[in-house]
Parts: C-alpha cells; sequence; structure tokens
C-alpha cells in the first residue's frame, strides 16, 4: 500500500492517535508561539544532519506553519527512504482551524 504524500490536519490527527510521530519542522520561535504536543522539532535546515535519529518503521508527520517546507522535508525524506513520510497539508494553521482551534494562529 502506498502511504500518502499529503494528508489534511483531521487526517494527520487521528494518524498521530494511531501511532504516527509528528516532525515539526518549524523554527524555534514558532514553536514558542505554538506547538501539537507529542510532536518532535528538529527544524527544517537540520533534518539532513537527523536522518539517523528518525523512525523508518512508523508514519512520520511533517509540519510547518503552512505546509510549504514540511512538503520540502517530505520529499527530501522520501528521497531518502522515509516512505511514510507525509506532510500536513496547511500546516499549523490548518490545525488550528479544523483539529485544534484552542492553538494561537500567527
Amino acid at each position: 500500500m502506498d502511504f500518502p504524500l499529503e494528508i489534511d490536519a483531521p487526517t494527520a490527527a487521528q494518524s498521530l492517535r494511531e501511532g504516527a510521530l509528528l516532525l515539526d519542522v518549524r523554527e524555534a520561535d514558532e514553536l514558542a508561539i505554538c506547538h501539537i504536543e507529542g510532536g518532535r522539532h528538529i527544524p527544517m535546515r537540520q533534518i539532513p544532519e537527523n536522518l539517523a535519529v528518525l523512525p523508518r518503521d512508523r508514519p512520520l508527520l511533517v509540519l510547518c506553519h503552512h505546509g510549504g517546507r514540511s512538503m520540502m522535508v517530505t520529499r527530501f525524506l522520501r528521497a531518502n527512504g522515509f516512505g511514510q513520510a507525509c506532510n500536513v497539508a496547511g500546516g499549523i494553521d490548518a490545525w488550528a482551524v479544523s483539529v485544534d482551534p484552542a492553538l494561537p494562529r500567527y
């Protein structure tokens, strides 16, 4: 079964409850504004040097502010053997709108 390249925020939330890892690739100052509990933070520019610490045996839900950076990271991860890397469409902004309205938006 092919794992989708991108999923919406509600589907990502369900996947997170089922054991996926949320990979937040935003910068530290963005993370200070809002974040999703249980996620792993590795800024986009540090992904290449951290490939060894990422699991290859479970879905990786890649998240940024609106989905652009996370899509680039998702494609990079897929090219490097992470077949279950998946972009969260709309990023944390979409998550705040459709999953957790208590999250601050910026």
